[in-house]
């Protein structure tokens, strides 16, 4: 009985550590949190906000190529930027990173008709350049098959996914919108997780678009 229980603790803590050690091991970067977000690794099935990459720095949380924040840590420095009720907050979003970050404002992503609205205040990825990306811990809750949505502004830029820095699929922005601030929703790919719990995923991207989020929607959970 007693063999018998041992052996079930460890294959408890098999699986365990199965669950939680995909992140690779040399990994230095750690979940965003701050005083406003709190709930730590990004969950899928879900919304990963890709403005709340990882923290740890150029080189380990992202890379980028130049040390300005051109949204949060410029633009939204200039007076006509400043609207009136947006919190500091937003306006200045991490703006001592690299990562170019903004958000939808009503005299540029509101003034005409998009194909899909952005959410109001939606903070987006914007000022990409070429070999830029960012690291996210995401919690898998559920392995199967996704599909991937995501809100963006203006053209393909041949952004790729890696899991655990292995690339895993292509994402394809399929309609240019004209323009970085007119907005369409689609389906830019799907993938299969295998691995549960944290999991390292790294977005790699180009010039070309605004990019906001990626939902992960469960078509097919594995073994179902």
């Amino acid at each position: 009985m007693k063999n018998h229980s041992f052996k079930l603790t460890l294959l408890f803590t098999l699986v365990a550590s199965s669950l939680l050690a995909q992140i690779p091991k040399s990994y230095k970067g750690k979940p965003f949190k701050d005083a406003e977000y709190t709930k730590g690794p990004q969950a899928i099935p879900g919304r990963v906000e890709l403005a709340y990459y990882d923290l740890g720095g150029e080189g380990v949380a992202y890379h980028d190529t130049d040390v300005i924040n051109n949204g949060s840590g410029k633009l939204n420095r200039e007076p006509n930027h400043e609207r009136p009720g947006i919190p500091e907050y937003l306006l200045h979003f991490r703006e001592k990173e690299g990562v170019d970050i903004s958000f939808t404002k009503d005299f540029a992503d509101f003034n005409h008709s998009n194909k899909v609205d952005p959410k109001v205040n939606q903070l987006y990825i914007g000022w990409q350049e070429d070999g830029e990306w960012t690291n996210y811990t995401v919690d898998i809750k559920a392995p199967g098959r996704y599909k991937i949505i995501t809100v963006y502004g203006f053209q393909d830029n041949k952004s790729t996914l890696w899991l655990n820095n292995q690339k895993i699929v292509d994402l394809i922005l399929p309609e240019n919108t004209g323009d970085y601030h007119r907005w369409t929703q689609a389906t830019v790919g799907e993938v299969t997780f295998t691995t549960t719990g944290l999991n390292l995923l790294t977005l790699y991207y180009n010039k070309g678009s605004n990019l906001a989020y990626l939902d992960f929607v469960l078509i097919k959970e594995q073994g179902k």
